[in-house]
Parts: structure tokens; sequence; C-alpha cells
């Protein structure tokens, strides 16, 4: 991920450069600029993400820096910094479109905190926007694609339980399209029109994840200089997705039973409690029940997650739609990158079909592309492809150079029997081999009438 991008506009040049090191240490891209015609002409070639601006500045005003800057850079967030007796500059400043203020003197970690949540905050901003966007396509399961025994039951599940109220629980590895999912059962559901909104709890720190949650009161902690609406209640109406609920703290799991069993949260630093009408979805890719057993999970907030469970195959447990995926991305690559649609040849596809892919579908994608833009024909062969995928190939199918090129179910059939072989005709052996579970393998066996 790419580092946020500060600027800091002060007249006082030492305050520019105390404040530049500071935030660097925290890992921001930090440019300074000691007037304001100075921000506003860097701002032009070099955007930011955030701005950090005094609003006591000779020739142009912080005042009427904010109100220039909403007019070229709309997008662009600002906190202002000004002396504790102009509280009154500051607001008119929020008023204007700034984001925050912070008084001087200031504290340090204050500024930090300030920084690192309204960043945090345009983050999870940004991804609910693009949320909505891809809500606003063709947003069923259609997009999942696949038409492998456990993706049209999966499908067949998520067309049932879209329509009801139930707390639903998806499991899966990570790659295997879990968002997805959640967003076909939002999108099917009646809260369609109202908000699908999101939240990894692997992705904040505890507190500021309890903070964009259930929301806070003006004062509860350093840094929270006014009332904030959490996610939860934002998302009245509609629904919430919790990815990774597996990482959630034990305050957030406590919060999270109260809202799921009455309907409330407290935001924090309040006593009040909120009433919400949301929908939760939840998703995991880890074994919630073990994590119970070792006391890392509540067992009640467990059981009231899984009211529905849905289970989202890895790949390597649904091989047989590889080839519609590989299709499906080749053609996405080749509009997104405004170039042909390359074709994958024979052994390409056999290579991808072998590999047990630990990434799923979302590594499938990435090797898919990076194999396409470096491909120097206008078909991707297997020395396109890492040396890990190579390195698990199959021994290569023999067949008469005269017949027709065989089809992807002949080299499935040849790659199996050749593997059943090798392990002497182990089943559970062999199923493992190819990263498949044994009942899939029984299928193949009398489908190919590999029995002898």
């Amino acid at each position: 991920m790419s580092k946020a991008r500060v600027m800091v506009v002060d007249d006082e040049e030492s305050l520019c450069k105390f404040m530049q090191i500071m935030l660097s240490k925290e890992g921001y891209e930090v440019t300074t600029a000691q007037s304001a015609r100075d921000a506003l002409v860097h701002l032009k070639s070099q955007p930011v993400d955030l701005v950090v601006t005094d609003l006591m500045m000779p020739e142009m005003s912080g005042l009427e820096f904010i109100q220039a800057l909403r007019r070229s850079s709309p997008d662009t967030e600002c906190i202002v910094m000004t002396a504790y007796a102009s509280v009154d500059s500051a607001i008119e400043a929020l008023k204007l479109g700034a984001a925050d203020y912070i008084t001087k003197p200031f504290n340090i970690d204050e500024v930090k905190i300030t920084v690192e949540q309204l960043l945090s905050r345009r983050d999870l901003a940004e991804e609910n926007k693009r949320l909505h966007e891809k809500l606003g396509e063709k947003e069923t399961l259609e997009r999942f694609i696949g038409s492998s025994e456990s993706v049209v039951q999966l499908k067949q599940l998520v067309a049932r339980v879209a329509v009801t109220e139930s707390t639903v629980l998806i499991r899966g590895e990570s790659g295997t399209g879990k968002d997805l999912v959640a967003r076909a059962i939002h999108a099917a559901s009646p809260r369609s029109q109202k908000p699908l909104l999101s939240i990894n709890c692997a992705a904040l720190p505890d507190t500021l994840l309890e903070s964009e949650m259930f929301g806070h009161v003006k004062g509860s902690f350093t840094g929270a200089v006014r009332d904030k609406e959490g996610l939860l209640q934002a998302a009245e109406g509609g629904t919430f997705f919790l990815d990774e609920v597996g990482e959630a703290s034990a305050t957030i799991q406590v919060k999270l039973l109260k809202a799921l069993e009455e309907k409330m949260i407290t935001p924090v630093g309040s006593t009040r409690p909120v009433k919400v009408d949301v929908r939760l979805v939840a998703a995991t890719n880890v074994d919630l029940e073990e994590l119970v057993k070792q006391g890392r999970f509540r067992a009640d907030l467990y059981y009231r997650l899984n009211v529905i469970p849905l289970y989202v195959p890895p790949l390597r447990e649904r091989k047989d739609d590889i080839p519609l995926l590989v299709d499906h991305f080749r053609q996405l690559i080749a509009a997104r990158t405004d170039s042909p649609v390359k074709q994958i040849n024979q052994e390409a596809m056999q290579l991808l079909i072998a590999y047990a892919w630990p990434g799923n579908v979302r590594e499938l994608e990435h090797m898919l592309e990076r194999a396409i833009l470096f491909a120097k024909g206008k078909r991707v062969s297997a020395s396109d492809f890492p040396e890990k995928l190579r390195q698990n190939a199959p021994v290569p199918v023999a067949y008469d150079e005269r017949a027709a090129t065989p089809t992807l179910e002949t080299i499935e059939k040849a790659y199996i029997a050749w593997v059943l072989q090798q392990t002497g005709g182990q089943k559970a052996k062999a199923a493992s081999i190819l990263g498949i579970d044994s009942s899939t393998l029984y299928r193949k066996i009398d489908r190919y009438g590999l029995k002898q």
C-alpha cells in the first residue's frame, strides 16, 4: 500500500520542519509550504491526501486557503491549526469544509491520533464508495464465476438466505470471494436500496476499530473533538459486512453481541445506547469453533453469528472452474489494460489446473495478469508463469500429433489416471496430490471410466 501524502502549510519554517520530521516517522510522505499560495501551486501538480494548515498566515489567510482548496481539490482532507484563543476561527474553518482542528501549543500524540483517524476514515469512505459503485453494476452471484457442483450449491443457498433477515456467517479461505457473496446477499435482499457498509477487523487498531464501528462522543479520547456516528449506525436499514470477525478483540465481541441481541449500540465514551436496524453479515478465514475452544472467541457470539453458515470452497476443491475463471480474467485484464485478449495455450492451462492455488481466486487473477502482461506473443505459454507453477507440472500428456488438439477433459483424464497410477490406486492420497476432495475424485473416476 502506498504511503499517505500529507502537506503542512505554515509561515513558520521551524514548525514546518518539526511537523515534517514527526509525521515522516509515522510513515507518511510529507511536503511543506510556507504560504497558502505556494501550497496551491504545489497541489496543482502534486496532489496530497491531507493538508494540515495554520489559520493565521500573511497574504492569504487559512480560511481563504480552505475555500480555495475546496474548489481546486475537493477530495483533499484538511486539518487546521489554531491558537487556543482562536477556536471560533477553527469552527468557521469546519463550516468551510475542514475536517478537524488542533490547538496550539499542541500535544504531539494528539496530532498523530488526529491525522491517523482522519486518514483511516478517508480510506474506509473510499472503500465503501467503491463498494457502492460495484453495487451499481449487476451485483448478483453471476459475478461469482463457476459452474462446479459446490458453486452451484452455494449460489442456491445465497438466493434462499438473501431474502431473510437472518445473520449470515461466511466461512472460507482468503481470496475465495467471501466479499462477493456478502454483496450478492445484500443486493438480493429487501434492504438493497439502503447502505451496504463494511469494515475489516484485522485492518485497524482495536481502539480505532471500536470508534469506527460504534462511533464516539466528544471528549471520549484524545482527538475526539466532536461526536462521530459509527458505521453500524450509518448503515441504518441496510447491511453491515464485518470481515475477518475472528480478529475482533474481547471488547469488540461484547459490544457486537449486544448489537445482535438488543439491536442497540453504545458509542465510545457514552452511556446512552443508540437503536440500530442493520442486518449483519460476517466473514472469517479461521475456525471460530477452535477459537471458542481456546477461549479466544465468545461462544454466545459465535452462535449468534452462525445462524446461517455459508462455505465458500477454495479453488483447489473446484478445479473444474479454473478454465472459466481464466477466460473471465483474461478478458477483464485485456479491458483494463486496453490490449487484445491473449489466448492461453494448452500446456499453460494444464499448469493452472494442476496447481493447488493457496491464495485461491485472488492469486489466480494476479498470476494470470502478470503472465499476460509479460507474454511476448499473442498467446500465454507455460514459461510465462513463475517457477513454482512449473514445479507442479504433471508429466506431459502423450497424444497422436495427427489427431485433433486434445480437449481439457482429455488432459484432466490423463492426469488423474497418471496420479492414480503413481499412488497405486490410493484414492485419498491421489485426491490430496490433485488438490481436490475425495468425493470430487470419485465423481471424476466415474465420469472418465477410470475404476480399473
